[in-house]
Formats: C-alpha cells, sequence, structure tokens
C-alpha cells in the first residue's frame, strides 16, 4: 500500500512560479501509473506563469476563486471545478479571491521538465 499525505511533501517554486507538492510520480515511487499528482498553491493577486505543456494535464480546484486561461478563452473557476487543458495549450491561472487558490495537477502522461515551455 502507497500512501502520501500532503504535509509530508515538501513545497517547492514550480517552473511556472506557483508553489507546488508534488504527491505522485512513477519516476519517483514504486507505483503503476503513467501521470504525474500534485496540488499547486496561488497567492491572492498572483498567477502563473503562461506557460504549455506537451501532455494533458487537469486542474482539480479545491479552494479558492480564480480566472483560468486556455489559449484565447477564460473562465471563472472555484471548488469542485475540473478544467481539462489540452496538450500544447498556452495556460495560465490567476487567483481572483482573497484566500490561497488551491488545486490539484494531473499531467499524463507524467510530467517533466522537457515537456514544458515557460512563455514569459
Amino acid at each position: 500500500m502507497y500512501i502520501k499525505r500532503l504535509e509530508e511533501c515538501e513545497e517547492f517554486i514550480a517552473r511556472d512560479d506557483s508553489p507546488l507538492r508534488e504527491l505522485l510520480h512513477p519516476d519517483k515511487a514504486d507505483v503503476a501509473i503513467r501521470y504525474s499528482l500534485a496540488q499547486a498553491r496561488v497567492e491572492p493577486g498572483q498567477k502563473t506563469k503562461s506557460h504549455k505543456l506537451r501532455s494533458t494535464e487537469v486542474y482539480y480546484i479545491l479552494e479558492g476563486q480564480g480566472m483560468m486561461h486556455i489559449g484565447q478563452e477564460r473562465q471563472e473557476v472555484g471548488p469542485s471545478c475540473t478544467v481539462y487543458i489540452p496538450p500544447e495549450a498556452v495556460q495560465f491561472i490567476e487567483n481572483t479571491g482573497r484566500k490561497d487558490l488551491k488545486f490539484l495537477c494531473i499531467v499524463e502522461p507524467a510530467w517533466r521538465e522537457e515537456d514544458e515551455e515557460i512563455l514569459e
């Protein structure tokens, strides 16, 4: 059985400037998965850097309010929203609320640095 608690995961600054805690990655744990799972956080008034991935990504919003930007589209998001981000889509998310915006990031196939391009 593999269990990992969020508080056991060291927080670091991701390439898009969001504080991130990586929960699962097939290259870093003995798990038979093709995706990676992390929790990201964006502080009030902040946004992630514009970026794109070669992989498919899904955000699941846990707490807070924000504005999701994918290509030329933008949509308000909040708790229980699921956002599908297609491969190669230019994206960023901004916190439009008064508390931290927290969300899960699922990347499939699993995130790799060489698959992400920061556009700012």
